[in-house]
């Protein structure tokens, strides 16, 4: 790490020492939040939660090797240096603003109602055709996520893909002053984190919170198929990138190849580029024009940009399709909001064979979250679903949605092992079955079953 002496953190952090003086020269050699992860000479940051308390185990992490604790308080029985803060998540942010201020990199932030981790991949792939590119490990894009990703720069960086997602006014405020990026590219601006944003326009001002803390000559890729993000006004040079004829780096002749993915070429002035990209969904269209986008800004050759984009690769429970040999399975269980979901549906109208969505429960939406299922019921059939199966208390306004929209479409299961009792029953070998729900209802579960079942 660079830069990271004891002295450096504790004048980042405001923090008051607790130990031996003759050590404030010596620099840490890695940040975590887990005593499990600790390494010799580490920083441990205790952080205070609902179920574990992290002050708990300043004692195991200093057993572990760790040089110092960064907590709210010293431990009766600690004889390890701690450095004493008055909020542990908020000092981990302040020492990440410091040490991300090391390095004069270019850094990318990404954000979005959805979409943001797969255009995370999809541009890191794209950029590490020439540069040695750091990026959001796993879903590290919250206020501690955030922090843990920039202590992972180091001196091989030479670009950095952060990811950024909130829930609240405010939070991107505060992930920017973080970050510091240079840039910024939006994906879409959805249903998600309706319980705290409101609406549409809540979602939207909480996101552009980041644009008035980039410098004046930085970029702004924006996802120009996008009505909401049309809105957009910055003193930053604003890029589109879309299907709509006037963004600046479109897609023309896009073809779905089935199962094998999608190809296309993205136009920018002059330029074409064939590409192809081995994933499944419409949305992947979008996110290859974003990382098309940032290559050609930074300067990245029409090959290299082809050959990012064939080199992704889905990442977790995120619109992975899997072949049994029975069965064809859409795994986007990962999460689940209106906007995602109903782009789901769209992609998997695009497969042969019968199709079937198994869909549950919505999380955040607020006041209006019977509504916003039930549309989701209607849109399922309307996108050509053949049988809509839910699960989950909420999903009863699907179910009642795709009844609504063409007769008994739909079932409903109160819990998962009902639902996936009831597979053999009602699927049909050849069919074609999209799994998603918010991440806390545990699809990965029925993805499991259904991988396992044989006609």
């Amino acid at each position: 790490m660079k830069n990271l002496s004891l002295s450096n953190i504790i004048a980042a952090t405001h923090g008051e020492y607790h130990g031996p003086t003759d050590i404030l020269d010596r620099e840490i050699t890695a940040v975590t939040t887990d005593s499990r992860s600790v390494t010799v000479g580490g920083l441990f940051a205790a952080i205070p939660g609902e179920r574990v308390d992290g002050h708990d185990y300043i004692g195991k992490a200093a057993d572990a090797g760790a040089l110092v604790a960064l907590a709210q308080r010293v431990p009766e029985t600690c004889a390890q240096p701690v450095i004493v803060v008055r909020n542990t998540v908020e000092a981990l942010g302040d020492l990440a603003a410091f040490y991300r201020r090391q390095f004069d990199v270019p850094v990318l932030g990404v954000t979005g109602s959805v979409g943001k981790t797969t255009a995370k991949e999809m541009l890191s792939s794209v950029l590490s055709q020439r540069f040695r590119v750091h990026k959001t490990a796993k879903n590290l894009n919250n206020e501690l996520g955030v922090p843990l990703t920039l202590f992972g720069l180091d001196e091989t960086t030479e670009f950095a893909v952060v990811e950024m997602g909130i829930s609240h006014f405010g939070e991107m405020t505060r992930l920017a002053e973080i970050v510091a990026p240079d840039m910024a590219l939006y994906t879409v601006i959805g249903s998600a984190h309706l319980e705290f944003l409101g609406d549409y326009d809540g979602v939207f001002r909480a996101k552009t919170e980041m644009l008035p803390l980039l410098p004046p000559d930085g970029t702004v890729f924006l996802n120009g198929d996008d009505p909401t993000l049309r809105k957009v006004r910055c003193a930053q040079a604003i890029c589109r990138y879309g299907t709509a004829p006037d963004c600046d780096v479109r897609a023309e002749n896009v073809r779905l190849l089935g199962r094998d993915g999608m190809a296309l070429d993205i136009v920018s002035a002059e330029r074409r580029i064939p590409a192809k990209i081995n994933a499944y969904g419409v949305h992947m269209v979008t996110a290859a024009l974003g990382a098309a986008a940032v290559g050609i800004k930074m300067g990245l050759t029409d090959s290299e940009i082809a050959a990012g984009i064939a080199a992704y690769a889905p990442v977790g429970s995120r619109s992975g399709v899997l072949q049994t040999g029975s069965l064809t399975i859409i795994d986007d269980c990962y999460n689940a909001n209106p906007t995602s979901t109903a782009s789901a549906l769209d992609s998997l109208a695009l497969l042969p064979g019968r199709h079937v969505c198994i869909l549950g429960d919505m999380k955040e939406l607020g006041e209006n979250e019977a509504q916003l299922h039930y549309d989701i019921g209607v849109h399922a059939v309307k996108t050509g679903c053949s049988l809509v199966v839910c699960c989950g208390e909420i999903s009863q306004e699907i179910a009642a949605g795709a009844n609504a929209a063409l007769g008994e479409s739909a079932v409903w299961f109160a819990d998962r092992p009902a639902l996936i009792a009831a597979l053999p029953k009602l699927l049909q070998k050849g069919d074609a079955v999209l799994v998603k729900a918010s991440h806390s209802m545990a699809f990965a579960e029925i993805v499991e079953a259904l991988q396992g079942m044989s006609f």
